[in-house]
């Protein structure tokens, strides 16, 4: 049996600062393959207290580097898995970008698609902050990037096995 829970933002927001410009020892460090912004969102969201869905080939994720779900790292999969996710671990909706609100995931994209995650820490006058990985950076004002598309996601919270 399922139950569903919510997710803390106080943590997810508390490690995003902690983590911002290190790297925990516990997780493996992307940047050199790909990125790291997907892995270290993951991470917030476990902080916050997600359950891992250990589901082979498309649950969420992390055990080591070779023993990882491809939503643990990659920009596509997460967003996937989070939109579709019925079973155990984070799950999520779709929100407009001026309905975003801290604990919330932005992901940018261009004409290929999906390249970059990353975590509203703050809003400030209506003005989301981020915090990221790969280009590390803490509470910056998403209005400094410059991107073509913008993925908006809201987890609404997570499941666990009871």
């Amino acid at each position: 049996m399922l139950e569903t829970y919510s997710l803390d933002t106080g943590k997810m927001i508390d490690y995003a600062a902690k983590w911002a410009y290190s790297y925990n020892p516990d997780f493996y460090d992307f940047t050199e393959l790909g990125g790291d912004c997907t892995n270290f969102i993951s991470q917030c969201v476990y902080a916050g207290g997600a359950v891992m869905n250990y589901t082979p080939d498309t649950g969420w994720y992390y055990i080591a580097l070779s023993e990882r779900a491809a939503a643990w790292t990659g920009v596509e999969f997460f967003a996937r898995f989070v939109l579709n996710n019925r079973g155990a671990g984070p799950f999520g909706s779709l929100v407009r970008l001026r309905e975003l609100r801290a604990g919330d995931v932005v992901q940018l994209g261009d004409r290929s698609g999906f390249y970059h995650s990353l975590l509203v820490t703050d809003i400030l006058y209506g003005i989301p902050y981020v915090t990221a990985h790969t280009y590390n950076v803490y509470n910056k004002p998403l209005a400094a990037y410059s991107y073509e598309n913008i993925r908006c996601i809201r987890l609404n919270g997570a499941r666990r096995y009871v």
